[in-house]
């Protein structure tokens, strides 16, 4: 079973989020921020990590650089809904990373659960 950690303060995304992926079949992990989300992998590391961009404590971008101290090479999908700028320029600085997908909120389940199969096999 592949196992996913979900990043998201945002606690209704992340349950929802959480709830589709288990529907699919994935072990999940979940963390309302950055710094837990990072604490969690190092215990216990993920086949792919999804994340929202804006969040307290460490923003998306500072997670992903983080993500790839400790792994290189571990598939990730940034998620946002923007914040103080637009959703778009948060995407756009993370899908210049490698390895990494990209998707604005709010998204369609369809798109989301192919992007997450499309990283993980």
């Amino acid at each position: 079973m592949k196992k996913i950690l979900l990043i998201d303060d945002e606690e209704l995304t992340l349950i929802f989020l959480q709830k589709v992926l288990l529907e699919e079949g994935y072990d999940v992990i979940v963390a309302s921020d950055g710094e837990s989300g990072l604490e969690k992998f190092r215990e216990n590391p993920a086949d792919l990590v999804i994340t929202d961009m804006v969040m307290p404590v460490k923003d998306g971008l500072s997670t992903i650089l983080e993500l790839r101290q400790i792994n290189e090479n571990v598939p990730i999908v940034a998620i946002s809904g923007g914040g103080a700028i637009a959703k778009e320029r948060y995407l756009a600085v993370a899908s210049t990373l490698e390895n990494v997908r990209t998707l604005a909120k709010p998204m369609k389940m369809a798109e989301f659960r192919k992007v997450v199969r499309e990283m993980l096999y």
